[in-house]
């Protein structure tokens, strides 16, 4: 099983960022937790990040045929992004949408997802213990892709 995670912009601040609501620890040492239970799992993981919608919309495309799962935190691109939400519904990835804070608890514009309607599910406010949820979501989702 192949899994790819996407993350939006700014996420490449992790740790410095707002630490009081994205806490102290960076995107590197989150991706090495995710490659550590990986591993447990058995799972190939790609994960990558950009500031750049175009590149976050190349980097799906090109996962058809290579990548069983996504699991995306689009970051601001959730609330603006009709291209990335197009490039999951062209696709046909199963896709996971994560967010390190509880989107639904802070400012009212980040209510809403473009993406949701066009994902599996979505996990957030576990701060960096969504990605871990993510990748177990997308075990999941990729046994019952085999069952259905």
């Amino acid at each position: 099983m192949k899994v790819l995670f996407l993350n939006g912009p700014n996420l490449n601040l992790l740790g410095t960022r707002e630490p009081e609501v994205y806490g102290r620890t960076t995107l590197a040492d989150i991706e090495a937790k995710v490659r550590e239970r990986a591993a447990q799992l058995k799972i190939e993981i790609g994960f990558r990040q950009s500031n750049v919608e175009g590149e976050l919309v190349n980097w799906i495309q090109e996962a058809k045929g290579k990548f069983d799962v996504i699991v995306i935190n689009a970051a601001a691109y959730t609330h603006t992004s009709i291209a990335l939400r197009d490039a999951i519904s062209a696709v046909g990835i199963p896709t996971i949408e994560i967010h390190l804070s509880n989107i639904h608890a802070r400012e009212e514009f980040r209510h809403k997802s473009l993406i949701a309607s066009v994902c599996k599910g979505q996990i957030c406010g576990f701060g960096q213990k969504s990605y871990i949820l993510g990748l177990e979501a997308a075990v999941y989702v990729n046994e019952n892709k085999k069952t259905s």
